[in-house]
């Protein structure tokens, strides 16, 4: 086992700052990629990570990860922690969800099936509750 190879953060900054790549720093520093990646989270140069445990509550088979339900529940919970996502994937996921609320729908899933519609549970529906946090954060200034 290797001595921890030790990054200079105002050096990293810099660097950054110059638009070195992350292949770039590592070969700089003589670390892996992900040495740089674990060097910029430590030194707050990274973006921070978003959660979207609340508008995915499931685990997905990887069959259904990039289906359409789950890329617009991302989109969705992306845009709810004000993430800027491209204008047209924000507009597919926004009328997606518009359609589900204003049918009466939510969204479900089974492992071994996928994505469902299904009626929504007044006051419980995940699709609606996730919109609410979407509107919201798109009229904050």
């Amino acid at each position: 086992m290797g001595r921890k190879a030790v990054i200079d953060q105002r050096e990293l900054r810099r660097l950054v700052a110059e638009g070195l790549s992350n292949a770039e720093l590592a070969s700089r520093f003589g670390v892996s990629e992900s040495g740089i990646l674990q060097a910029k989270r430590a030194a707050g140069l990274s973006k921070p990570m978003l959660d979207h445990s609340r508008a995915i509550p499931w685990k997905l088979d990887r069959a259904h990860s990039q289906s359409g339900p789950a890329t617009n529940l991302r989109n969705l919970s992306s845009a709810a922690q004000g993430r800027a996502i491209p204008a047209e994937k924000l507009n597919t996921a926004l009328r997606w969800a518009d359609r589900l609320v204003s049918g009466g729908l939510d969204i479900a899933y089974e492992p071994g099936r996928g994505f469902a519609e299904v009626p929504a549970v007044p006051g419980r529906s995940l699709v609606e509750g996730l919109l609410a946090e979407v509107r919201a954060a798109l009229e904050k200034p």
